[in-house]
């Protein structure tokens, strides 16, 4: 098992390893009303909306509010996202949220909040309040979560690390395809690398002719016709002398943490500290002050 004491990144190392005993409090005896469910978020919080159902993210829920929908599931960590506040406040009708802070902008606005996660992530990279977000929208779904806790136990413990690359991709359809977008994302705010997320047949649509052996691949396999066209891409990426991982996919509370620790390892390969993602860099904050 990976050793959890060392220093670099310690808050989003800490957050990992917390994941079995925060998903073991992640509330299960609250469902959602009968009728149409939409779901949206920012970031890390709207590749967990995804996982929930029909998913739009804030701002395209801004240009168009009058959606089909009974009721807004929104996820926001700290429940101040702004452009998840505009979206639960364009929406025409009754507004839950998912978050850490209940006492918040969006906290007041909702009907309804549910705590997923006992505390605010002291890293920027988020990690387990991503798959605490992922496990209440489940159980608020009515589905038996129990068994994550024990799962993520053992990705922990089976992870082996991997070769270094500079260029990542991550291909996966139907359930994996917000694991393949979270994964990208943590790859490149945390280690700061260029990681791309595919849908698995739209990486075989013209993707491809960007992709070298320079490029370190992972395809999530699925079930059914989208491990099909999974074997398919992973084929075609070793054809192109691309190093490629089929991954065995399970549920995407369990099948995101291998990444996490991916991203772990690589930064700090690379020397650089994902629980800042760049917010302790004068450019990068300038340029943050561009648009917040």
């Amino acid at each position: 098992m990976r050793d959890a004491s060392r220093v670099a990144g310690e808050h989003m190392r800490e957050a990992i390893f917390a994941q079995p005993d925060w998903l073991r409090g992640v509330p299960t005896d609250r469902r959602l009303p009968e009728g149409r469910v939409l779901y949206t978020g920012c970031g890390t919080s709207f590749h967990a909306a995804q996982t929930g159902g029909t998913a739009i993210q804030a701002l395209e829920l801004v240009l168009a509010p009058e959606q089909e929908a009974d009721v807004l599931v929104a996820v926001s960590h700290e429940g101040d996202t702004p452009l998840t506040l505009e979206a639960a406040q364009a929406f025409d009708g009754p507004v839950w949220l998912v978050t850490a802070k209940p006492e918040s902008p969006l906290g007041e606005l909702a009907e309804e909040v549910i705590v997923a996660t006992p505390v605010v992530e002291r890293s920027w990279c988020h990690t387990a309040s991503y798959t605490c977000a992922v496990a209440t929208l489940a159980a608020l779904r009515g589905e038996d979560v129990s068994g994550l806790p024990g799962a993520v136990e053992k990705e922990l413990q089976d992870y082996e690390p991997v070769s270094a690359h500079e260029r990542f991709v991550i291909a996966g359809a139907g359930r994996d395809w917000p694991t393949a977008q979270e994964a990208a994302l943590k790859l490149r705010e945390g280690a700061f690398l260029a990681a791309e997320a595919h849908e698995t047949e739209q990486l075989l649509h013209g993707d491809l002719a960007a992709i070298d052996e320079s490029v370190r691949a992972f395809v999530l396999q699925g079930e059914g016709r989208a491990a099909e066209r999974a074997d398919g891409a992973a084929r075609a990426l070793r054809e192109l002398g691309c190093e490629t991982t089929l991954v065995s996919t399970s549920h995407p509370v369990v099948d995101i943490v291998r990444f996490q620790l991916l991203t772990l390892d690589l930064a700090e390969l690379r020397g650089v500290n994902p629980d800042k993602i760049r917010r302790d860099d004068e450019r990068w904050e300038r340029a943050r002050s561009r648009y917040e």
